[in-house]
């Protein structure tokens, strides 16, 4: 069985790495935005699901690790993969085609570095602001639990610079992954040439759905007045 190293220095590796870790990567961001969703639901739905998460302990470390471990490999090798390209080819193409059937490059696919790069920047202050920053603690039912609804309406609610600044990233987001996912399922030969449209149309779609997700939470906080929003209620 080969290394990580020896899949790294081969190309099938590095293409089934990028791959793999960033399917890994859509997995979890769509289960990032159903949790985020639930500030929508029950006053207490978000602060428990925090709560469940947290009860994993230990593993929920190891789960943290793993994503990080997998955001560093598929960053390194797309930006090398980018880095490469850029060094064999300085002259920019005046038309872009492909090979048995109708090319894929785009906005999305020529700004993966750029769009890649943001989205590493904005998971620092994402992961400093939400995950790591000072929360204050609720009594629900006699138990401890950690508001972190109350630090995100509060986040959204007061901060223009974040409202935007989030909403921003969101949309390079879907950018990302509007080429994205469906490179990932190339790289994995995932898809032939019958499926590949079917496959690239659900992608973008996805890609779509998933950014719009995510930047409408803080527009409708900072627009609706978070707790006292009609779709949001607090404690």
């Amino acid at each position: 069985m080969p290394s990580l190293s020896d899949a790294l220095k081969s190309q099938v590796g590095r293409k089934f790495l990028t791959g793999i870790t960033g399917l890994l990567l859509v997995f979890f961001i769509i289960f990032h935005l159903m949790g985020n969703l639930a500030i929508f639901g029950d006053p207490n739905a978000m602060n428990e699901y925090s709560k469940f998460l947290h009860g994993f302990g230990p593993l929920l470390w190891v789960a943290r690790i793993g994503l990080l471990i997998a955001l560093i490999l598929h960053a390194w090798i797309g930006i090398s993969i980018w880095w490469n390209k850029k060094k064999a080819r300085p002259q920019k193409y005046k038309v872009y085609s492909s090979k048995g059937g109708p090319s894929k490059q785009s906005l999305s696919s020529r700004s993966m570095a750029f769009t890649g790069v943001v989205l590493l920047v904005f998971l620092v202050i994402h992961i400093q602001t939400f995950a790591l920053g000072d929360t204050e603690t609720i009594t629900i039912a006699g138990e401890q639990y950690h508001d972190l609804k109350t630090l995100v309406i509060n986040t959204f609610a007061n901060s223009a610079l974040y409202t935007f600044g989030y909403t921003i990233v969101m949309i390079l987001l879907g950018t990302h992954l509007g080429h994205g996912i469906w490179s990932a399922f190339v790289s994995l030969t995932m898809r032939s040439k019958k499926t590949s449209a079917i496959v690239y149309s659900a992608g973008a779609i996805l890609a779509v759905v998933l950014a719009i997700g995510f930047l409408f939470i803080p527009l409708y906080i900072y627009f609706g007045g978070g707790c006292e929003a009609a779709l949001i209620s607090c404690n």
